[in-house]
């Protein structure tokens, strides 16, 4: 009996982006408080990760150039954008901009910046950092958090901001 196991056909990025946007996520912006300024960018992939101890996890692109300068602060804030900061989550996705400009905030415990209006926001160590292939694995140790109980979150859905109907719903 030839017991072969053929290995799984490869998956296509494309097809991949386009089932997994059938999850609907939140979108946070990450700011420190750097030595010429704040710095910040936009994230997708986060989560809560532990209770005991106080755990979440984000994953920037290998290719941010952002990410290696609040790693090397150690201190960040994760703002959990507001439905109606769409704007936000677009500017600072963009490279090579003053990201702040026009942007109201306060600092944080540790300084990082918190941005106006969020509905939530989580005050962070970088406690470790994991291989996530085309991404890292970032988990940031809670110090302080804070929540806007009156606000609803910004929401990206098949490649799109906010909870679209499907073609079956239409």
């Amino acid at each position: 009996m030839d017991e072969t196991i053929e290995a799984p056909a490869a998956v296509e990025p494309g097809r991949m982006r386009e089932v997994l946007g059938h999850f609907a996520s939140g979108i946070v912006v990450v700011t420190a408080a750097g030595p010429d300024g704040p710095v910040g960018f936009t994230c997708q992939s986060f989560a809560s990760l532990s209770l005991d101890p106080p755990l979440v996890s984000f994953s920037p692109a290998r290719t941010s150039s952002t990410w290696p300068r609040i790693r090397e602060i150690g201190r960040f804030c994760v703002n959990v954008l507001a439905d109606g900061h769409r704007e936000l989550s677009t500017a600072f996705a963009r490279s090579g901009t003053d990201k702040f400009a026009g942007v109201s905030w306060a600092p944080s415990t540790s300084g990082a910046p918190v941005l106006d209006g969020v509905c939530a926001w989580i005050d962070c160590t970088l406690d470790d950092e994991y291989d996530g292939g085309d991404h890292t694995i970032v988990l940031g140790r809670v110090h302080d958090l804070g929540a806007d109980a009156a606000r609803l979150p910004l929401l990206f859905h098949r490649g799109a901001y906010g909870i679209a109907a499907g073609p079956e719903e239409a």
